[in-house]
């Protein structure tokens, strides 16, 4: 099933861009990896993670001196980390996070081919690297998914329990819904995002256009609608599916909502867990989805 599953997905989900838009080098001197085309002064760390599946994925840590939270961030179907750059430098400014982010296997310098197991084995050691480079935990960490990326992000956000927040920005409910407005959820669909809401502990803030043209709000709005722990939804008037990043709303609602992820957690700390648990500008990175048979 896990392979007609990743067949379908291949057909109309995963569009990477041909060629990559960035290669990871190794510098001579301190032997460190390099993010091509990123000076050492932004305060990138690049890695390469071997997951479940045997590929190898570049994820880099953006790095802020007084971050208050770490965002684990999934991109788009259509995007690579190259094409993210400036998006990470203006949101690491104004919401002064950490931003871990990473290419799916088969995008950019990531090896491998792209399929839905194979983003879930993706995040799971980007978040691993999380926790054992970096010391982050579960509460310090907020995941966000864009579009395709809200699959990933859903996939570890119903498995943490102690994790400080979610943000869906364009989510899906599901693959096949993004097609057919179908009303059950069919065994080889992808991405089942509308039943793995249901088992999110934390708090999610859904953001999506108005006018989308690609996700229909009806998807954020359900989406809203099963979260158990609901923050104010921002329904971007106007906005589609790849610019809600150039409407001034945007940041100034995820501002908001990273300062009440950092009231709660002074307030409100997380249960103790009892077993492990494994205005910005537009820039060139908004081709962040496409549907369509190749």
């Amino acid at each position: 099933m896990g392979n007609v599953t990743s067949n379908v997905a291949a057909k109309f989900a995963f569009f990477p861009p041909e060629p990559a838009t960035y290669g990871v080098t190794k510098d001579e001197e301190t032997g460190k990896l390099v993010f091509a085309g990123v000076s050492p002064d932004k305060n990138v760390e690049v890695h390469q993670l071997s997951t479940k599946s045997g590929n190898k994925v570049v994820a880099t840590f953006w790095r802020h001196p007084f971050a208050r939270f770490t965002l684990l961030y999934s991109h788009g179907n259509a995007a690579d980390l190259g094409q993210m750059v400036e998006l990470f430098i203006e949101l690491r400014a104004h919401l002064r996070v950490n931003i871990m982010s990473y290419d799916y296997s088969g995008y950019g310098a990531s090896t491998g081919k792209p399929s839905e197991f194979n983003t879930y084995y993706d995040i799971e050691a980007v978040y691993n690297c999380l926790r054992s480079d970096y010391g982050i935990k579960q509460e310090e960490l907020i995941l966000y998914g864009q579009s395709v990326g809200s699959g990933p992000t859903l996939h570890m956000a119903s498995r943490l329990k102690r994790l400080r927040g979610v943000v869906l920005h364009s989510a899906i409910l599901s693959g096949i819904r993004v097609l057919y407005p179908v009303k059950m959820t069919l065994w080889f669909d992808i991405y089942k995002n509308i039943d793995k809401i249901r088992h999110v502990n934390s708090q999610v803030l859904v953001i999506h256009g108005t006018n989308d043209e690609i996700v229909d709000l009806s998807h954020g709005k359900r989406l809203w609608e099963l979260a158990k722990e609901k923050y104010d939804p921002l329904w971007v008037k106007g906005g589609g599916h790849c610019n809600l990043e150039t409407y001034p709303e945007y940041i100034k609602h995820l501002r908001k909502f990273i300062n009440a992820m950092e009231k709660l957690s002074l307030t409100n700390p997380p249960p103790k867990q009892l077993t492990n648990e494994p205005s910005i500008t537009e820039t060139k990175h908004n081709r962040c989805l496409r549907f369509g048979k190749r």
